[in-house]
C-alpha cells in the first residue's frame, strides 16, 4: 500500500466508520448513524411506494413534488408533500429543543431520539399490518404525519451530532465531497470510504425496502427500520450510561 497512500487512508477511514476504536473522538456514533441511513432508505421505498409519489425523509424531493403537483403533474399531490414537510419540520424542532436539553450528551441524545422513533414506528407497523390494501387516504395520511415526524428528528439529531458526512438524509453533499474531494480530483480523498458507506447505506435500505415492498409484504421495511432503531437506542443509551461522550464539537 506504499506506493497508493489513499488506500490505506480508505481503509482506514472505513475502519474508523464501521468499527471505531474505543477512544474515538466520535466514539460509537459513525457506526450507529450509518445504521440510520439504512433506515432512511428503507421508510422512503416504503412511503414513495405505498403512500403515493411523497418521501417521509428526502424533503428536497417533496419540495420538488409538490411544484409538480401544483403544475397539475398527475400522480403527485400538494397535500402530501406539505404534510411530509410540515410534519418533518415538526419532527427536526422537537429533536432541536431535546438536544438543547442534553446538551453535551450526544450517544444519549440519540439512544432517546432513536427509542422515540422506535416507539413511532412501532405504531406505524401496527396500523400498516392491519391495514387492507391499498392504504385507505385517511390511513395514508396518518402513515406521512408519522414518518415524517421520526425523520425530522432523525436529522436533527444527526444535525445536532455533527459527525462528518453522516447526515443520515442528505446524500447530495456527500457524494459532491467524493467527487470533489477524492483522489481524481488531485485531493487526498479523505473520508471517502466514509462517505461512500453512507451512500451504500442508504442504497441498501432502498433496495431492500423496495424488493419487500414489492414481492413480500408492505409492511417489512417497517419491521427492519423499527429493529435497527430499537439496536441503536440500546446501545447508545448503554454506552452513554457507561461514560460520557466528547462534547458537541465547537460551531
Amino acid at each position: 500500500m506504499g506506493s497508493y497512500p489513499w488506500l490505506s487512508a480508505f481503509l482506514g477511514d472505513a475502519r474508523q466508520t464501521l468499527a471505531p476504536a474505543r477512544d474515538a473522538e466520535d466514539g460509537l456514533l459513525p457506526p450507529l448513524l450509518v445504521a440510520l441511513t439504512m433506515v432512511t432508505g428503507l421508510v422512503d421505498a416504503f412511503s414513495y411506494l405505498t403512500l403515493g409519489h411523497v418521501f417521509v425523509a428526502n424533503q428536497t424531493g417533496n419540495v420538488v413534488f409538490f411544484a409538480f403537483a401544483l403544475a397539475g403533474v398527475r400522480g403527485f399531490s400538494a397535500t402530501a408533500s406539505v404534510a411530509a414537510i410540515g410534519c418533518f419540520a415538526a419532527g427536526a424542532l422537537a429533536a432541536g429543543r431535546l438536544g438543547r436539553s442534553l446538551a453535551g450528551r450526544r450517544e444519549l441524545l440519540l439512544g432517546v431520539t432513536a427509542g422515540i422513533q422506535a416507539i413511532i414506528v412501532a405504531e406505524t407497523v401496527t396500523m400498516t399490518a392491519l391495514s387492507p390494501s391499498p392504504i385507505p387516504a385517511g390511513l395514508r395520511y396518518a402513515l406521512i404525519v408519522s414518518l415524517s415526524l421520526t425523520m425530522g428528528a432523525q436529522n436533527a439529531t444527526a444535525r445536532k451530532l455533527a459527525v462528518p458526512d453522516l447526515t443520515t438524509t442528505v446524500l447530495t453533499l456527500t457524494i459532491t465531497g467524493m467527487a470533489a474531494d477524492g483522489p481524481l480530483a488531485g485531493a487526498t480523498g479523505a473520508r471517502l470510504a466514509r462517505r461512500l458507506i453512507s451512500v451504500l447505506a442508504m442504497f441498501v435500505g432502498a433496495l431492500v425496502g423496495a424488493v419487500l415492498v414489492l414481492h413480500v409484504h408492505i409492511v417489512y421495511p417497517l419491521v427492519i427500520a423499527l429493529v435497527i432503531l430499537a439496536v441503536v437506542a440500546v446501545v447508545a443509551v448503554a454506552r452513554a450510561t457507561r461514560s460520557r461522550t466528547p462534547q458537541y464539537p465547537a460551531p
